[in-house]
């Protein structure tokens, strides 16, 4: 059993007697006296993908999901479904941008590091590696400027993912984002 006040990202809990991943999490106080912390949660129903928003006041236990992690690998993507290969079994699974939402961007050939999570036997989801190495297609132009504040423009990368990048960078650059939150991290080496 797990107490409100040690939620977490990433964390599978069993919530109105479903299984449940914690996708968000953060923590209010309110100012009234006496007032329970307050966790506001953004949860994903492992079984159908649905995503809810919940407020739960501290206080409570939560049953955890027994959370198995196994190493895949990615394959292609034929358009709508993107393919998956488990690494210890070689059996292969496939999953929809509804199922892998932001996921999707960061996907490309020989990305490492990637993880299924497994709750009773079914895959529930993919888990990326923190960062990716992704090439520039597409960058607005450099404006030079008296500026003391770092410039951001947008750039847009082999995915077709747009991001805020440094105004050095530029078309034809490899570039590391984070895939937790989409932003430029450094160039690749």
């Amino acid at each position: 059993m797990i107490e409100v006040n040690e939620f977490k990202k990433g964390l599978c809990i069993v919530y109105k007697d479903a299984p449940y991943l914690i996708v968000d999490v953060t923590f209010s106080t309110p100012t009234a006296r006496g007032g329970n912390t307050i966790a506001k949660t953004k949860l994903r129903h492992l079984e159908n993908g649905q995503l809810i928003n919940e407020s739960i006041r501290t206080g409570g236990k939560y049953e955890v999901v027994d959370l198995e992690q196994r190493p895949i690998s990615y394959l292609y993507s034929d358009g709508s479904r993107w393919h998956f290969m488990d690494q210890e079994s070689f059996e292969q699974f496939d999953m929809g941008a509804e199922e892998l939402g932001q996921a999707t961007g960061y996907l490309i050939d020989g990305i490492t590091g990637m993880r299924a999570m497994v709750v009773q036997g079914k895959i529930v989801d993919v888990v990326l590696p923190h960062t990716v190495d992704l090439l520039v297609t597409e960058a607005d132009p450099h404006v030079p400027g008296g500026s003391a504040r770092a410039q951001m423009k947008w750039a847009k990368v082999e995915t077709g993912v747009e991001v805020q990048v440094p105004s050095y960078v530029e078309a034809g650059e490899r570039i590391r984002i984070d895939t937790r939150d989409g932003h430029f991290v450094e160039r690749a080496k």
